[in-house]
């Protein structure tokens, strides 16, 4: 694969991972690309390196421009290791006069790489530096989604790198939003912000704030990961300002396992109850359902239930796998209800209400629990709460 001019003496060097599949329990059924670039000036500044694997790409991408030795600066917006995975073998090789961090930067470099003899230069949100006729421009950007993570933005070219912000993990053999489907991008888009930047949600609101209070103008957004966005700028920046906001719609996602099927069946039940108050709902079954999809369900919803059989005094390990997920991605705003089967304790429901109530869910229902097979009368209970769901999430 080439590489890609994204601006005038701009280029896209990075390279593309068609093969991953998991990124720390995130699906990534689509692979992902590690967006490096290059800018050719006066001073030649590499932004960002790529997983360690991926070092003879980003060589390969870099000798079509230039020699690497004649790089002058690297920058580091982003520590993760599928950024600068390859940096110690980059900076021995190109021989940096200036390796660009944020403070918290060089703390996790230090860290990471034990080397305190590069030539490190620590920047600040408002600091700047001329690379001839471009100028970088640095934005700290704490906790999205590291302590270390800073945007650079150049005002000549009105483009923003962004690091791990605005970006999807989807491997294409485009570069830009307007070479692929609009709509599959928004998917992943939205996929990547559920999963990874969910928790952080706060610090996304402060930041657009921040964004739009310093005026930069951004006609293009360039990320470490996925497409780059030059042609809907502004539907990405107002989906972040909504997923941060975490704006949810009349969505249930009915989220279960099942053991028998009793509480499947259950689950059916309670479908049709949220569908008779017109509800918009996502059936997940956590047998065929991954978590990271569940999770990017739940991102808009207003309402989630939860079903598992009691196994064990407890309940299914899918589900406790799920649960202890999505807690940590600190969901904001949900109505929740539990239900379940059980043969002679039925403890499940109870552990997940705990969980709903360390998540801050607005439990409307106690749980719903029904020993072994549902009868008629136990399946219009069932379908009774999805009427009261639907009803709690119109606001009735």
């Amino acid at each position: 694969m080439a590489t890609t001019e994204i601006k005038k003496n701009i280029h896209w060097v990075g390279a593309v991972d068609w093969d991953i599949r998991d990124f720390h329990g995130y699906s990534t059924n689509k692979g992902s690309t590690y967006n490096s670039y290059l800018v050719m000036d006066e001073k030649i500044a590499l932004f960002d390196t790529v997983k360690k694997p991926f070092k003879n790409e980003l060589l390969h991408h870099i000798h079509e421009l230039t020699e690497p030795e004649k790089i002058d600066y690297i920058i580091v917006n982003h520590v993760e290791m599928d950024h600068t995975g390859c940096l110690p073998e980059m900076i021995e090789l190109i021989k940096p006069e200036k390796v660009f961090c944020s403070p918290m930067g060089h703390k996790a470099l230090l860290s990471h790489f034990h080397r305190e003899d590069w030539p490190y230069e620590i920047v600040k949100s408002g600091d700047s530096i001329s690379l001839g006729r471009k100028t970088v421009q640095f934005l700290e950007t704490k906790m999205l989604h590291w302590p270390d993570s800073m945007f650079s933005y150049i005002p000549e070219d009105k483009l923003l790198i962004s690091s791990d912000g605005f970006g999807q993990h989807w491997a294409t053999s485009e570069r830009f939003d307007d070479e692929v489907n609009m709509n599959e991008l928004m998917a992943h888009a939205a996929k990547y912000y559920a999963n990874i930047l969910l928790i952080f949600s706060p610090n996304a609101r402060k930041l657009l704030e921040k964004v739009a209070e310093l005026g930069l103008e951004i006609d293009m957004i360039a990320p470490d990961h996925g497409l780059i966005w030059r042609k809907n700028v502004a539907g990405i920046l107002e989906s972040y300002g909504r997923w941060a906001r975490q704006e949810a719609r009349e969505k249930a996602v009915v989220v279960f396992d099942t053991m028998w099927h009793s509480t499947e069946k259950m689950a059916k039940a309670i479908y049709k109850g949220l569908l008779k108050e017109g509800i918009s709902i996502k059936m997940m079954d956590l047998q065929v359902s991954h978590r990271s999809d569940i999770v990017t369900e739940v991102l808009d919803a207003r309402a989630v239930l939860f079903g598992s059989p009691t196994l064990n005094n407890g309940m299914l390990p899918t589900m406790a796998d799920m649960l202890t997920y999505l807690k940590g991605l600190r969901p904001t705003g949900k109505i929740g209800a539990a239900f379940g089967s059980f043969g002679w304790s039925g403890e499940a429901v109870k552990h997940i209400n705990n969980y709903m109530e360390k998540m801050k869910f607005d439990i409307v229902d106690p749980g719903l629990k029904v020993k072994n097979v549902p009868t008629h009368e136990d399946y219009q209970v069932c379908f009774d709460l999805g009427v009261k769901v639907g009803k709690a999430i119109k606001g009735e």
